[in-house]
């Protein structure tokens, strides 16, 4: 018998028009082209998409943020303004520019790339992708880059901007770190990538990636949210499914400043040892049970042949790399010595010099040790 009451009935909602994304893939590139027209940052090297300048901000653009990415690569650009001028610098003014963007062997790979474009290719870079991967530093990713966005060739490129949008898109729920949701990004990058408009999808990609489609997706206004599987599903803030971090290994070191008159000790190290052609205050990794007071001594003793001993503490400076922690100890430390100090027994350096601190503004330094050698301006009597 009726009650008078009226059972609720849920409303029908149906999926977004544009699901599954895969039958649909003009309409996505119409739309990310369209926003991307319209928001894409006016970056310094899409003015001319010039070879030389797009290759720079790739290998600038490795581990470091976008911003900080274009002041390095302005100021890189006033002193080595082509190709040519690059290839005919010296090694250390190329680590000197590159100082504060880590990996220095990327400086290097770019040096020793440029030299071989001149000897090998006349002064112009390639356009062929296998004649660019050739080049030294250019792994698979920064090859696609080029060739697509210097000369448009029809490849895609995949970075962590291109892996999120995708697996968020299409819902990939396997780490694309491994097999098999490594192999399905490439799939999709390839079948979503229009062939002639290479170039615009593939920015489009990593700055949807980089503006919208970040690790906490602003779904509201990302252009192919019609698209995404993920955002339907209610998963987009678990996608891409991530493998378990490693934990950054922590490093302890002890370095010391010793100082002769107004100009302090630096020794380069050894090419292919840590930090290797960068110059540094001599020091090194505590051992275990190990003071720092006490490791500061044994390293200078082992490095130069030096006894120092130990006038005052100058601080602790923490610089956090991609896999290791490093808290430096600093000392102001003493050579009891009459007169001018002997020349070092270097064991652990190809050389050594006396640097004024003005002098150290212009040798390349390891992170930690540019962030003591800035302090001492700061720091009174600070190699007394």
């Amino acid at each position: 018998m009726a009650t008078g009451t009226r059972q609720a009935t849920l409303p029908f909602i149906s999926p977004p028009r544009h699901l599954p994304p895969e039958g649909h893939v003009p309409e996505l590139q119409r739309a990310l082209l369209s926003w991307f027209a319209e928001h894409m940052r006016p970056l310094p090297w899409r003015r001319r998409y010039a070879p030389y300048e797009v290759w720079i901000s790739e290998m600038m653009l490795q581990q470091t943020q976008m911003e900080r990415g274009v002041a390095y690569f302005e100021r890189w650009m006033e002193r080595f303004p082509d190709l040519s001028v690059l290839a005919a610098a010296e090694e250390d003014e190329v680590l000197k520019m590159w100082e504060g963007l880590g990996y220095y062997n990327r400086a290097r790979n770019v040096l020793a790339a440029a030299r071989l474009v001149v000897s090998r290719h006349g002064g112009v870079f390639p356009s062929g992708i296998e004649d660019i991967r050739a080049l030294p530093g250019i792994g698979p990713y920064t090859a696609a880059a080029i060739a697509s966005i210097a000369f448009g060739a029809p490849v895609p490129c995949i970075d962590a901007n291109v892996e999120r949008v995708l697996s968020r898109i299409f819902d990939i729920d396997t780490p694309l770190r491994q097999s098999p949701g490594a192999e399905r990004v490439k799939e999709l990058a390839s079948a979503v990538l229009p062939k002639d408009r290479a170039r615009e999808h593939n920015q489009a990609m990593m700055e949807l990636g980089a503006l919208v489609c970040r690790k906490s997706p602003q779904c509201s206004g990302c252009p192919v949210a019609d698209f995404c599987v993920a955002r339907h599903l209610g998963v987009a803030a678990d996608r891409p499914v991530a493998l378990p971090k490693t934990p950054r290994t922590p490093i302890v070191i002890a370095t010391g400043v010793l100082r002769q008159g107004d100009a302090v000790y630096v020794q380069r190290r050894e090419e292919g040892d840590v930090w290797g052609g960068l110059w540094e205050f001599p020091g090194g990794v505590l051992e275990p049970g190990e003071t720092p007071e006490d490791g500061l001594v044994r390293e200078y003793r082992e490095e130069t042949g030096f006894t120092v001993s130990i006038t005052r503490k100058g601080g602790v400076i923490v610089h956090a790399y991609t896999t290791y922690r490093v808290t430096m100890h600093w000392f102001v430390v003493h050579l009891p010595v009459q007169g001018t100090p002997p020349p070092p027994s270097l064991t652990a350096a190809s050389e050594w010099r006396w640097a004024t601190l003005e002098e150290l503004q212009s040798l390349p330094l390891p992170s930690p040790h540019r962030k003591l050698a800035d302090s001492l301006f700061g720091v009174s009597g600070a190699g007394s």
